[in-house]
């Protein structure tokens, strides 16, 4: 039994690998993690044509589409154009594409009228496209209801068809969560709509609103829920994840909910000296601060009352968590409202988050990111939590196993009964399976007779001798004449010598700047994941 191994999966080592244990090789990173450039649009509003060139550059590249707030509707539902064409030219000189949105600012009326007049707007649209040589439309109808619903999607056709192919037909959709056909969310007949459109723009926001109580712009869960109703209609390259860049406050004791630009929420709390905090449950935060008398900050020319204010908005942890699911479901990328209210570090990630290069939050900028990513892939390590990875924390001996158990593909190799080698392994114990697979396969060892401490850390040394018995063939080992002195902290005598000299002496396993191996030290779950990932593609399964 203890060279099953051997008999039934080879494993080989092909060539040097030359990046040491503290300089990663991320070449094995999911591939479109490397490829993958997502779309992403932002709504202009606040502000105008000078401060919005001025602010285009601390996007960093990462914005491909602007969509300025040019097309009005009068009250009988034509176009009030307001084109700037010393912005739009502007914005072909930085390759940007300029899509302008039509709206009728939640007023119903005007977008029935719109849509009863539908052909003449349609032709008044593409003669103003044409004019400026614009890059399309963004269609912003809100606040219709079902009897609206096949209005609409004809309106969508009509653009298709009098538009050149080049021109983007983009639509605005409501977040429909909970699947309703009544109120707004009825008039967005997402199937068909996206049957004309280039994508819809999934408008993930506004959980809570002017007058609710006070609570989320956009939790994780109405996020995520309203992608996954969005997407039993529509294909994922068809939609795009709305962000806010917004948040919402209320007056303690008073009707509220109006919004405030994240940038401004950022401002009164440093100013008034306010609490953050994080809603686990949302995976939002909220501030809480209060205004002295004699005191009026404005928000959107609104003066702010002395007085107790809360504020749901985002911050880069759940931005971050959103940003996320554009890889997870595969999404055509992200749109946001709007543009110039975004916190100020935002541009810092966005683009890196949105194309999938990252996922956990706290293995961001960690220098074993792309080995952690390479795991999640793979399979073969999770996180702690949710949004987590938790690089620093040492992983213990069974963890270890898991990991490795995985990684060679041993799960289903032959059955495990309820017998345990190790009297500190119980039957109910959540890695027992994988314990005893690894014991059999002669991959690990106890740290006394019958015992196994599957809970402590793992040291340094005990993984080197892991991985020793999976990649190297005792026998073909050629003994050195003289002890080799490769560490100080390693002498001939240490019970792992023979295993961290081989594996050392390979570039698999090395040691730190100090000229230490630093073995009784315990391996953290960045060091795992960086070491399974540079011999991931050097093991190989014997069916």
């Amino acid at each position: 039994m203890k060279r099953l191994l051997n008999k039934t999966i080879r494993i080989f080592f092909v060539g040097i690998i030359i990046a040491s244990f503290i300089l990663v090789d991320s070449t094995t990173i999911k591939a479109e993690r490397l490829k993958t450039e997502r779309f992403n649009m932002s709504y202009l509003y606040f502000g105008n044509s000078q401060s919005f060139v001025e602010y285009i550059p601390n996007t960093k590249g990462a914005l491909n589409t602007i969509s300025p707030s040019y097309f009005d509707l009068s009250a009988d539902g034509y176009l009030d154009e307001k084109v700037d064409p010393f912005f739009v030219a502007q914005m072909k000189k930085m390759n940007i594409r300029v899509v302008p949105f039509l709206s009728n600012h939640w007023n119903r009326q005007k977008g029935r009228e719109a849509l009863k007049n539908r052909e003449k707007l349609v032709d008044q649209l593409v003669d103003v496209i044409t004019k400026y040589d614009l890059d399309g439309i963004n269609v912003d109808l809100e606040n219709l209801t079902a009897d609206d619903r096949d209005n609409y999607t004809d309106l969508i056709r009509l653009l298709r068809e009098k538009l050149p192919p080049e021109k983007e037909v983009s639509v605005a959709v409501a977040a429909n969560p909970y699947k309703l056909e009544i109120g707004w969310q009825g008039s967005y007949d997402y199937e068909e709509l996206a049957k004309f459109s280039d994508y819809l723009m999934l408008m993930t926001y506004d959980e809570s609103y002017y007058g609710s109580e006070p609570g989320p712009v956009a939790s994780l869960k109405f996020v995520e829920k309203s992608i996954e109703y969005a997407l039993e209609k529509v294909p994922p390259e068809k939609l795009v994840l709305g962000i806010p860049f917004y948040g919402r406050y209320w007056k303690i004791g008073e009707k509220g909910g109006r919004g405030i630009s994240i940038s401004k929420v950022e401002e009164l709390v440093d100013e008034f000296n306010g609490k953050v905090y994080f809603d686990n449950k949302s995976k939002t935060p909220y501030a809480v601060f209060t205004i002295p008398k004699d005191e009026h900050p404005k928000v959107h020319y609104r003066k702010l009352t002395p007085g107790k204010y809360i504020v749901w908005y985002e911050d880069d942890k759940s931005l971050k968590l959103k940003l996320r699911l554009v890889e997870k479901y595969n999404l055509l990328g992200t749109g946001s409202w709007s543009l110039n209210e975004a916190p100020k570090n935002i541009w810092n990630y966005y683009q890196s988050w949105l194309d999938g290069k990252h996922y956990f939050i706290d293995t961001e900028k960690h220098w074993a990111e792309n080995d952690i990513l390479s795991m999640l892939d793979r399979g073969w390590m999770v996180g702690t939590s949710e949004e987590n990875f938790s690089p620093n924390l040492p992983l213990s001996r069974a963890q270890a196993v898991v990991v490795i158990v995985r990684a060679l593909g041993l799960n289903n190799d032959f059955s495990v009964d309820n017998f345990s080698n190790f009297v500190d392994v119980d039957a109910d114990y959540w890695a027992k399976n994988e314990i005893e697979i690894a014991y059999r396969y002669g991959i690990i060892k106890g740290v006394k007779e019958g015992y196994f401490a599957p809970n402590e850390p793992l040291t340094r040394a005990q993984m080197a001798a892991i991985l020793s018995r999976i990649l190297i063939d005792k026998n073909n080992v050629q003994i050195a004449e003289k002890p080799i002195d490769r560490f100080e902290d390693v002498n001939f005598n240490h019970w792992a010598y023979a295993d961290i000299i081989n594996l050392s002496t390979r570039n698999i396993f090395m040691g730190y700047t100090d000229g230490k191996f630093h073995p009784n030290d315990y391996l953290s779950r960045g060091q795992m994941a960086a070491l399974m990932n540079r011999i991931a593609s050097k093991i190989m399964i014997n069916e």
